[in-house]
């Protein structure tokens, strides 16, 4: 009897055990039938982790750089504004990829999911190569251009050419990655993004202080451990890919240009392009706004939106778990399952961010103080989290519905919404609030919030009209 109880409690946390490393090991599972809830699982776990592996890329660089001064944290923050055009172009390219790769998926044609990928490629090499030349000619200018004063320029500017002249890392990471997560081989994603972080948080400190035979390069440090971390992670990636597993088995053939799959890539991920864009260049904006108010606002904004980013990026990887999801079961014929879906995972991500929004209210000065214990920065990024976090529950609605009309190929109607919530909403009412009414910083975050949540609102009602299971890929 004894046995038979224990066996009893213990079974859920078996089949919970089990569940995760199935998860996490390549598997030849079908997402267009079964359970909803296990298909989305299956591909939730490791996408969510996947986006935390990202998430500790910004964290890491920023708690070594801490140590450094004001001046160090405020060139990686201003770097990462500008870098966030590059993830724009990145994750906007995933989108085209991801959407892609997952119809062809859903409609059981593996060659055409490969071909698709190999002419991401072509396409990652050619943008990798014009922001490389052109970041590392003109670093100092950027910074210049984003209101960084001749101290952080002086600090920042090799920091900012080495990661903008070393862009392949992240856009192949992005791309090559969209690729297997659309094709439901995420796991494999997942993996390169842990290989690539355990050598980040091996090299950050080693280069930034120069340890051992390491050469003390301070801030530039940061940015070569993270660009080689990252190469290592695109080089695994290829390796797979070359070896022909998983789900797209590819091959060299599939590497030869076809120019109507680059033009319809394209056509999908301009869209997502211009989401995204519309988007960071709303974020440069938030940032140019801060900067108004000193370095020290500027830093304590850099430090909260890292740790937002523990919030946000496993939240989004939920949120390409219904993308993928809902494009295989759209390449399938099963319109029907693939809304399921969104709104399946709907009311996961809304339990998660705001289980995630009360603990950032609560320990906000707690989280601050583990990267600075100047009274200016902790009071500023205190205000960010606790403000941000009040909006949580709702952004987590309007990101898995956004991702949903993302992995229908309908990347245009984000765009719309982005540039009406954020261009037209975010940035007139952060500048009136926090220059105009007086408030400072907070008035930024308060714009922040306001936008997001209409978005999220907007979103839900767009989504109810259906026009996205149209949509042809």
């Amino acid at each position: 009897m004894t046995y038979n109880t224990e066996t009893t409690l213990l079974s859920p946390w078996r089949r919970l055990r089990d569940f995760i490393a199935e998860s996490l090991s390549d598997n030849e599972a079908d997402f267009t039938v079964g359970p909803i809830g296990r298909s989305l699982g299956l591909l939730a776990v490791p996408m969510m982790l996947e986006m935390a592996m990202e998430a500790v890329f910004a964290v890491v660089d920023i708690a070594f750089v801490s140590r450094l001064g004001t001046n160090a944290v405020a060139a990686v923050g201003i770097t990462e504004a500008l870098i966030t055009v590059l993830y724009a172009l990145a994750i906007g390219l995933g989108m085209g990829v991801t959407a892609m790769v997952s119809r062809r998926i859903g409609e059981k044609d593996a060659n055409a999911a490969a071909q698709v990928t190999g002419q991401a490629i072509w396409i990652g090499v050619a943008i990798s190569m014009l922001i490389g030349v052109l970041g590392v000619r003109y670093a100092a200018d950027l910074l210049a251009l984003m209101g960084a004063d001749d101290a952080v320029i002086r600090e920042g500017r090799g920091f900012t050419a080495i990661l903008l002249g070393g862009n392949a890392s992240i856009l192949f990471l992005f791309l090559l990655n969209a690729a297997f997560r659309g094709a439901g081989d995420a796991p494999v994603a997942l993996r390169a993004l842990t290989l690539a972080n355990g050598l980040n948080i091996l090299l950050d400190p080693c280069l930034i202080f120069g340890l051992g035979p390491f050469p003390e390069m301070g801030v530039t440090g940061a940015a070569v451990a993270t660009t080689t971390g990252r190469g290592i992670g695109v080089l695994y990636l290829l390796y797979y890919l070359f070896s022909a597993g998983g789900r797209l088995n590819f091959q060299l053939r599939h590497l030869r240009i076809v120019p109507a799959i680059i033009s319809r890539m394209i056509n999908i991920s301009i869209g997502g392009i211009g989401q995204f864009l519309v988007a960071t260049a709303s974020w440069i904006a938030m940032m140019r706004i801060v900067a108004v108010f000193g370095s020290a606002p500027i830093a304590a904004f850099t430090i909260a939106l890292r740790m937002i980013e523990f919030a946000f990026l496993p939240a989004w990887g939920l949120g390409n778990a219904a993308a993928t999801l809902v494009g295989q079961n759209l390449g399938a014929g099963k319109a029907e399952r693939a809304e399921k879906v969104a709104w399946q995972a709907t009311r996961y991500n809304a339990l998660f961010m705001s289980v995630l929004g009360l603990a950032s209210f609560a320990f906000a000065p707690y989280i601050v103080e583990l990267f600075s214990s100047d009274p200016e920065i902790l009071a500023y990024g205190t205000s960010c989290l606790r403000i941000l976090g009040l909006g949580y529950p709702l952004y987590a609605i309007g990101m898995i519905i956004i991702q949903a009309l993302n992995g229908a190929g309908d990347t245009a109607t984000p765009t719309v919404l982005n540039f009406i919530c954020f261009w037209l909403v975010q940035i007139p009412i952060a500048y009136s609030l926090a220059v105009i009414a007086g408030i400072g910083p907070s008035g930024v975050f308060w714009g922040i919030i306001i936008s997001e949540s209409l978005l999220s609102v907007v979103a839900v009602q767009v989504f109810r009209r259906g026009k996205w299971k149209l949509q042809q890929v």
